[in-house]
């Protein structure tokens, strides 16, 4: 058999299953599948559940709302958006997601080219396919989401609260 002759069948309960911070994602195609090329995987997301705004510094990153709604930002827009709608958000730019709603909410999300899919395969705990929630991050969780980042090109910007003040961003990492 050929690369060309290779497809990349994940059934329903298939799939590597990680929980990242309080999200499940399910591994569809990795870059080890793709040569490469791009990655893609579910992601439920429970109400209030979502990354802090970030920069990925070498790939593009698409969403498509399979179920529920999300709440998007890119730069300084912000975006409520349903099942079906599709967005991308191009390398460098500023975004986050977040569900702001009371339901679960379900996406796909690609990457191209691949390659931050083995982060957070790296930093997820492994789930079984029976586990429906992805338990509460701790702070080692986020601890261990924040040394990891660097070394995937991604920058998170982090809430810096002081109590009585609003709270502001500001870049907890670099490259």
């Amino acid at each position: 058999m050929s690369a060309n002759d290779r497809a990349t069948i994940t059934k329903p309960s298939e799939g590597p299953r990680v929980g990242v911070v309080g999200d499940i994602y399910r591994f569809l195609a990795t870059g080890k599948e793709t040569d490469g090329k791009y990655a893609t995987f579910e992601a439920i997301v429970p109400p209030g559940s979502g990354p802090p705004p970030h920069i990925h510094s070498r790939e593009e990153e698409s969403f498509l709302i399979l179920e529920g709604e999300m709440t998007f930002q890119l730069g300084d827009n912000r975006f409520v958006v349903g099942e079906g709608t599709f967005l991308n958000m191009p390398v460098g730019s500023l975004h986050c997601f977040k569900n702001e709603s009371q339901r679960t909410a379900r996406m796909l999300i690609s990457i191209a080219p691949a390659g931050l899919e083995e982060m957070f395969l790296e930093v997820g705990l492994p789930l079984a396919n029976r586990d429906s929630i992805a338990p509460p991050p701790t702070p080692a969780d986020i601890e261990k989401l924040l040394a990891a980042a660097p070394r995937y090109g991604v920058t998170i910007l982090v809430p810096e609260h002081t109590p009585g003040e609003p709270p502001e961003q500001h870049s907890a990492l670099s490259e």
